[in-house]
This record gives C-alpha cells, structure tokens and sequence, in this order.
C-alpha cells in the first residue's frame, strides 16, 4: 500500500472524541441487549451478558471521570448509563419470569 492509500484510509476513519466512543459503546449495548439490528447481520441478536460487560465498562467510565467532563460528555454518559441500565433490568426481570 502506497502512502497516497495509507492516508486515504485514514481519512475514511472517523474522528476519534469521547461523545463518539461513548456513542459507539451506548449502540453496541444496545445491540446485544436486542434493541437494535446488528449491524453486520441485520437480525436482533440478544447478548445479554456481553451488554452487561458494556454497561459496566460505561459505569467505570464514568466514575473514572467524574470531574473530568464537560457537560455535554457528563450528561450523555450519564444519559447513557442510565438508559442502558433500566433495559437491561427490564430484560433480565422478564427473564426471571419466564
């Protein structure tokens, strides 16, 4: 691969911020929770204990920042954690009935 591709695949990647990973990490709970389609598959595709692990790494995120963040970055994360958290009870409460 030239340097003239080396750059050009570098500019198709997309900016790298903390609302963008945190997005990133918010949509992929969503996804194993069966919120959403996959992205590669197209199918609801339930994980609830990989969702778990995200949320979780949401919640160290935001105890490792406290302080940190503006309050853009704080209300989303907190949104975020939120949001996440009361699906997944939602989910696995339904489980527990089932």
């Amino acid at each position: 691969m030239t340097d003239a591709q080396t750059e050009d695949k570098r500019q198709d990647l997309p900016k790298v911020d903390f609302l963008a990973y945190i997005t990133s990490l918010a949509f992929q709970a969503m996804v194993f929770l069966g919120e959403v389609p996959s992205p590669v598959t197209n199918k609801i595709e339930k994980n609830l204990p990989q969702a778990k692990f995200l949320i979780d790494t949401l919640v160290l995120i935001r105890e490792k920042t406290t302080g940190n963040l503006n309050e853009q970055e704080d209300k989303l994360l907190s949104t975020s954690v939120y949001e996440l958290q009361m699906k997944y009870a939602a989910l696995t409460k339904e489980g527990s009935r089932a």
